[in-house]
């Protein structure tokens, strides 16, 4: 059998994931990546493992995140942090905590059968451990328990939010699940750090793809690319299309039809000095989207920074930030003023009014932060959504031309589902033979990397791209 020459266009967790799937694989891999380092597109904090931040998705899309949550956990278990998420709804709230439980029995039962089929599934603790409510009474003995250094029970993680929600401002029962954080620089590390193992994955970095040709005759695809002021071109085999917000451009070089819309997002940065003599689970407020009571995100890093999620215009959402493609592209177009984000710099007003923002708006559920201050820029991007369904949170790959994959994932769980259904059409077309296929959570690169290499690149990562040195830690780093 050939060996076939993979040319992948974006080294973001797609691109990443799918050059490490293939290079194990045999095939000739190259990757070409715009930024210098990889995985530095849209933020992510949390392992969707049921997506119970979203009440407003399909239990079926429930059920698949949950499914590929433990699947990536497995796959990547260096990017996760293993502490638990609380959800509250607040007083204000349309929405009420009795109308969560039959998604939350029905995901518990889900992880059971995972974990009945595997037992290497038993990645979220004990299903019947998957979450836990809490009544106000409940809440009120916590409060008066001292706090643990190194929490191990749901209890132990719930005691530092009963000592500082406004008890008086939510619903009860409060819900504590077992869904996880996920740390970007991490991910950025460890997989850089295997792909250069790879010896068949050629990693082209500040590279940008500036034209494709497909040869009929051939079956190739002829890419040409700038890298060092300098143009080149090579002929690839197959082709995946991993270039996240910027995947319409390469369907226009093609000219396959498509229809999909793209989001700017942000994520703001808070220090919270002295506050943490114990370390805190995520903590979610419910609200409704787009409107001032958004949803609240509070998610917790070491040495007390916490990054802030606000589904306000004011915050996190941006107007005009959501945009569909046209008839005459498959590339939505953002406004100038995105671009130049995502591109360039923030200004340091913007930084700190809408970082003010998020405090406040965390704030009125957990008064005393509002001591916090701005604890660095935004973590910021713009993210793909194949469709026309904002809402949409499970997707994969679509493959609109032969030897053309499409990735379009919307959460990170979902890059080993489509790595897989790209090895599966790779077999199809004849590139790679059956066992291929065998053992899609393994890679033996991967589990070559030690934990202190991945812990000092991430940290590397992180200053470089001028963020504080702790967004690159967990506050719990295995399983408890």
């Amino acid at each position: 059998m050939k060996q076939a020459s993979v040319a992948i266009i974006g080294g973001g967790v797609s691109g990443a994931t799918t050059a490490l799937f293939l290079g194990e694989r045999g095939l000739k891999v190259t990757l070409f990546e715009k930024e210098p380092g990889l995985v530095s597109g849209p933020p992510f904090c949390h392992l969707h493992a049921g997506g119970n931040l979203y009440r407003d998705i399909s239990d079926e899309q429930c059920i698949t995140l949950l499914r590929q949550s433990i699947d990536f956990l497995r796959f990547y278990p260096f990017t996760i942090d293993y502490r638990p998420t609380v959800i509250a709804l607040p007083l204000t709230d349309s929405g009420i905590p009795e109308a969560l439980l039959p998604r939350l029995k029905l995901l518990r039962s889900e992880y059971e059968k995972l974990v009945g089929e595997d037992a290497g599934n038993q990645v979220l603790g004990k299903s019947g451990d998957y979450y836990k409510l809490y009544s106000r009474e409940a809440l009120e003995a916590l409060k008066q328990r001292p706090s643990v250094a190194q929490p191990a029970k749901h209890d132990e993680w719930m005691i530092p939010a009963a000592k500082n929600i406004d008890l008086d401002k939510v619903q009860f029962p409060l819900i504590l699940v077992q869904e996880y954080g996920l740390n970007l620089f991490r991910l950025s590390a460890g997989v850089t750090l295997a792909l250069e193992r790879v010896a068949n994955v050629n990693l082209k970095t500040e590279t940008v793809v500036s034209n494709i040709q497909e040869n009929c005759y051939s079956g190739t695809w002829n890419i040409t690319y700038v890298q060092k002021d300098q143009a080149r071109q090579e002929n690839f085999d197959y082709l995946v299309n991993a270039a996240g917000f910027r995947s319409g451009k390469i369907d226009d070089l093609i000219g396959v039809e498509c229809k999909r819309m793209v989001e700017f997002k942000a994520a703001y940065v808070s220090r919270w000095e002295n506050c943490c003599d114990t370390r805190w689970p995520e903590i979610i407020f419910h609200g409704e989207r787009g409107t001032p009571r958004g949803m609240g995100q509070f998610t917790p890093y070491p040495d007390g920074y916490f990054q802030l999620h606000g589904m306000t215009k004011e915050i996190t959402l941006y107007e005009d930030g959501l945009v569909a493609n046209s008839i005459v592209s498959c590339q939505p177009h953002l406004k100038q003023n995105f671009i130049e984000k995502i591109e360039r710099s923030w200004s340091p007003e913007e930084t700190g009014q809408r970082t003010q923002n998020a405090i406040r708006h965390l704030s009125r559920f957990i008064p005393a932060f509002s001591r916090a201050k701005v604890g660095s820029k935004p973590l910021f991007g713009a993210q793909q959504i194949p469709g026309n369904d904002p809402a949409l949170r499970v997707a994969e790959v679509s493959f609109p031309q032969k030897r053309y994959a499409r990735c379009e994932i919307v959460k990170v769980s979902s890059a080993l589902d489509m790595a897989d259904a790209i090895v599966k059409d790779l077999m199809a077309l004849g590139y790679l033979d059956a066992s291929a296929h065998e053992h899609k959570r393994l890679t033996k690169t991967l589990e070559s990397l030690k934990e202190t290499e991945i812990t000092a690149y991430a940290k590397t990562v992180a200053l470089k791209r001028d963020y504080p040195a702790s967004l690159s830690g967990r506050t719990v780093p295995q399983m408890p």
